[in-house]
């Protein structure tokens, strides 16, 4: 069973006005219900726009169309979302892909879409909720990230580079903005059982958590802003990667699978996240 939030368990997060991008399946549409559950109002953007139609109808929330790699799109969203529920405390840079698999076969068109949404998608939302954010002298961007952005792995090349832009940005744009009263935080899921994992094969050493645990640690970093948080927090330990020698970080990879397991997969039960994602 789920978890459940009430108005009394997450005081600083009731009546908040807040904006999750790729809103209308995983990670995003259970962070949309817990926030829900505990006061906020909460409007969820998709590129889908049926799926996005019946998730939003399903909380009882907003919902609307919203393609992150269009600025005009995503302004126009955001415009819409203030016009109907007031102005925004909160946006949740949660819309993303993961391609996986080896780095010659890429197609260049999947590439340049993933650094679109998961990159520039970030970049893109970040500005446009700041402006509005400091005329009034307070706001939150909240800009989901991945562990994959502090663990460099075979496979994984195109995704990893996305994430890790993100996590410096979210720092760098946060020391920036809070002098004006905006905060910005990086969160850092582990794997999660979404989509974006399917036909993965993961194990003992490296195991995938349920969106009900990255979307409690988004709700609590709302409620207390953080520059970094890791979801699961014992997963915080990845921020030592980068001070770890290359050859010692192929010995962890080779005995905990990482060197194989976004190479070697099961290319049938991917089939239709990895068809979704290059349209």
């Amino acid at each position: 069973m789920g978890k459940t939030w009430s108005r009394a368990a997450a005081p600083s997060v009731a009546g908040k006005i807040v904006a999750i991008t790729g809103g209308a399946r995983g990670i995003g549409f259970r962070t949309a219900q817990l926030l829900t559950e505990a006061g906020a109002v909460v409007a969820i953007g998709d590129v889908d726009a049926d799926v996005v139609a019946k998730a939003a109808a399903d909380i009882g929330i907003d919902g609307g169309h919203v393609d992150v790699t269009d600025r005009a799109s995503f302004e126009g969203w955001l415009d819409g979302v203030q016009e109907r529920l007031g102005p925004l405390d909160v946006l949740i840079n949660n819309a993303g892909i993961m391609p996986a698999g080896a780095f010659l076969d890429y197609d260049p068109a999947l590439i340049r879409r993933t650094v679109e949404i998961d990159l520039l998608g970030v970049y893109t939302g970040s500005q446009l909720a700041a402006r509005r954010m400091v005329d009034r002298g307070s706001g939150h961007i909240v800009n989901i990230a991945s562990v994959a952005g502090r663990l460099p792995t075979p496979g994984l090349s195109i995704y990893n580079g996305v994430k890790a832009g993100v996590i410096e940005f979210s720092e760098a744009l946060d020391a920036e903005l809070l002098p004006l009263g905006v905060r910005v935080s990086a969160v850092l899921p582990t794997f999660t059982r979404t989509g974006l994992i399917s036909g993965l094969r993961t194990n003992s050493v490296v195991q995938a958590v349920e969106p009900d645990d990255v979307a409690e640690i988004i709700v609590k970093t709302i409620a207390q802003p953080r520059v970094r948080v890791t979801a699961p927090k014992t997963m915080a330990w990845v921020h030592g990667n980068t001070l770890i020698g290359a050859g010692v970080k192929r010995r962890i990879r080779r005995s905990t699978g990482l060197d194989r397991m976004f190479l070697d997969y099961d290319t049938g039960a991917r089939a239709e996240y990895t068809e979704r994602i290059a349209r």
